[in-house]
C-alpha cells in the first residue's frame, strides 16, 4: 500500500514538473517573439522588404513590429515634398522611439482613417484588403468602377471630400485623417498643399507612375499594404500579376506593331511617348511600339499633328485607342469620323482597332493582366472582338 503511494506522489510530482516546464519555456518563446519587453521604444534592424520591380521605395523591418518606409520623390519641390518622405510605423502597444529625425512621421500601426486622392493607389489598397482603411478621397461614387469602392459609399464608409484641386477642407477637418496619399498632380496645386501643411494633415505622394516598368506600379501596393498590416495579401496580388509577365518573357516577339493615342473632343492628337508604361506594356506583350523613337526617357502623352501621326503611324497592325482620355467612339465609323485620313491606316482597314475599357487607369491591381490582355489581342483570330481590358470597334 506503501509502494502505491509512493509511485502514485511520484508521479503527480513529475506531472507538475513537466507541466511547469512547458509553461516556462511557452513564456519565454511569447516573449521573445511578442512585441512587448525587448524592443519597446528601440530601432532595431531586422530585414528589409523585398522588392522586383519598384525603386522608388523601401520598407525596413526593425525587432518589435516597427517599419520605417521611405518614398523618393522625383519631382522635388521643397514647397510640395522633400527628396524623401519617411514614415516611421509604431505597432499598437508600442512606444516610439526617442532620437527620429523631425521629418519623419510617425504612425501607429495599422493606419486607418486615411484621405487617398488617386483611383490607382485606392485600387492597389482595395486589391490588399485595406479598403476599410480608408474613410476620405476626392472622386465622388460616379466616378468610380470599382464594386468594392462603390459600395463602401454604399455603406457610409466612404467620404468625398471635393476635388483635389479644390477640396472641402471643413469635411477634411471634420474626419481628422491621420495620413493623405495624393498622386503627383498635388504639385499643380501648390495652395492645397500649403493649406494641409497648415491644417497639421501628414501628407505623402505617390511616386509609382514614375517606376521604370509597368509592375513598379503594381509593387507600391506593398507599400500600402505595409500601413495597414496586409503585406501577405499585397504580395500575393502582386505574385499573380508578375506571373503573366514571366509567362510572356518566355514567349516569342509577335512582329506586329501598335500605336496607342487618342483624339480629345478639340480635335487634338496625343501619342504615348516611348517611355511610357503603355508602349512598354505593348512591348512585354510581344508588340513593336510604333513610336519607339518618340520621347524614350519620358513617361505621358506628346501631343501629335494628324500627318505627322498618319506618316508613322500608317502601317500599324494594331492600334490601342485609349478611350476614357479623349472621344468615346463606339464603332469604328465613329473612330474614322474623327478625321477621314484615319481610314486609310493599315489596323483601320483591317479591323483592328481597338479601345481600353473604361476602368483601364482606375484598376492598377490588374497591369499584369492587361498586358496578358494586350497580347492576346495581337493572337486573336478575327472572330475575338472582346477581352476583358480591350474591345473591337467594329
Amino acid at each position: 500500500m506503501k509502494m502505491k503511494k509512493k509511485r502514485f506522489l511520484s508521479l503527480i510530482l513529475m506531472l507538475v514538473m513537466l507541466v511547469s516546464t512547458l509553461v516556462m519555456s511557452g513564456c519565454g518563446t511569447e516573449k521573445k517573439s511578442g512585441n512587448e519587453g525587448n524592443y519597446d521604444g528601440e530601432l532595431v534592424y531586422d530585414h528589409s522588404m523585398e522588392l522586383q520591380y519598384a525603386k522608388l521605395f523601401s520598407v525596413d523591418y526593425y525587432k518589435g513590429g516597427y517599419k520605417l518606409i521611405t518614398i523618393t520623390n522625383r519631382d522635388e519641390d521643397t514647397a510640395i515634398v522633400s527628396k524623401q518622405s519617411k514614415l516611421l510605423l509604431v505597432p499598437d502597444g508600442m512606444s516610439a522611439p526617442s532620437g527620429v529625425d523631425s521629418d519623419t512621421v510617425i504612425l501607429k500601426t495599422p493606419v486607418t482613417n486615411m484621405l487617398v486622392s488617386s483611383t490607382p493607389v485606392t485600387s492597389l489598397m482595395n486589391a490588399s484588403n485595406c479598403l476599410d482603411n480608408i474613410s476620405q478621397v476626392t472622386y465622388d461614387k460616379k466616378s468610380w468602377y470599382i464594386d468594392a469602392v462603390k459600395k463602401a459609399f454604399d455603406d457610409g464608409k466612404l467620404t468625398y471630400v471635393g476635388d483635389y484641386k479644390a477640396p472641402d477642407y471643413e469635411t477634411i477637418i471634420a474626419g481628422a485623417p491621420t495620413l493623405a496619399i495624393f498622386s503627383t498632380m498635388l504639385t499643380s496645386v501648390p495652395d492645397v498643399a500649403e493649406k494641409l501643411k497648415e491644417l497639421g494633415i501628414n501628407y505623402i505622394l505617390d511616386q509609382s507612375t514614375y517606376e521604370d516598368h509597368p509592375l513598379g506600379r503594381v509593387e507600391w501596393a506593398k507599400l500600402y499594404a505595409a500601413l495597414c498590416n496586409e503585406e501577405d495579401a499585397a504580395t500575393d496580388m502582386f505574385n499573380a500579376q508578375a506571373a503573366y509577365v514571366d509567362t510572356l518573357s518566355k514567349a516569342e516577339k509577335t512582329g506586329k506593331s501598335v500605336a496607342v493615342f487618342y483624339i480629345t473632343s478639340k480635335g487634338k492628337l496625343y501619342v504615348r511617348n516611348a517611355g511610357d508604361y503603355l508602349a512598354q506594356m505593348v512591348n512585354i506583350a510581344g508588340g513593336d511600339y510604333i513610336f519607339s523613337d518618340l520621347n524614350a526617357d519620358k513617361t505621358g502623352t506628346q501631343e501629335m499633328g494628324i500627318e505627322s501621326f498618319y506618316e508613322k503611324a500608317k502601317d500599324a497592325d494594331y492600334i490601342i485607342y485609349v478611350w476614357n482620355l479623349g472621344g468615346k467612339p463606339s464603332t469604328l465609323n465613329d473612330f474614322t469620323g474623327y478625321n477621314s485620313i484615319l481610314a486609310d491606316i493599315k489596323a483601320v482597314k483591317d479591323g483592328n482597332v481597338w479601345c481600353t475599357t473604361p476602368d483601364f487607369f482606375q484598376i492598377a491591381d490588374t497591369i499584369g493582366s492587361m498586358i496578358n490582355d494586350i497580347n492576346l489581342m495581337l493572337n486573336a483570330d478575327a472572330d475575338t472582338s472582346e477581352l476583358t481590358y480591350l474591345k473591337k470597334l467594329k
